[in-house]
């Protein structure tokens, strides 16, 4: 059940018409999960600035079911960092990421929740 959601200041206008479908690959491939579960968001346009200069930054949630941690996180990072750039131009030192390790029994799904169905 992963989720990603970006906050950027980047303008909706310049969000090519793939990305959730590409960030969607992406975030399977690097968390070892079904694409089917993926969620992907983007809020674009946002009063965003970082550190007092202009230019494209972003703020990321990731959320999951495990496949997170200390050591797996830093390549998570990069994999998302390195879409970012490619994609929308944002630098990986202009955007956070924040990994949320979610408990099974706290999201629901399909009328129960993941602690049933896994």
């Amino acid at each position: 059940m992963p989720l990603f959601k970006l906050q950027t200041n980047v303008p909706s206008t310049k969000i090519p018409a793939n990305f959730l479908e590409s960030t969607v690959e992406v975030v399977a491939k690097t968390l070892g999960k079904p694409k089917s579960y993926v969620v992907a968001t983007v809020l674009p346009d946002q009063l965003m600035n970082w550190g007092g200069v202009d230019g494209p930054c972003g703020m990321v949630s990731v959320e999951s079911i495990g496949a997170l941690g200390r050591d797996v996180n830093k390549k998570h990072s990069k994999v998302i960092s390195d879409h970012l750039l490619k994609t929308l131009g944002i630098p990986a030192d202009k955007c956070y990421i924040n990994f949320v390790d979610l408990n099974k029994a706290n999201v629901g799904y399909s009328g129960t929740t993941f602690d049933d169905l896994l």
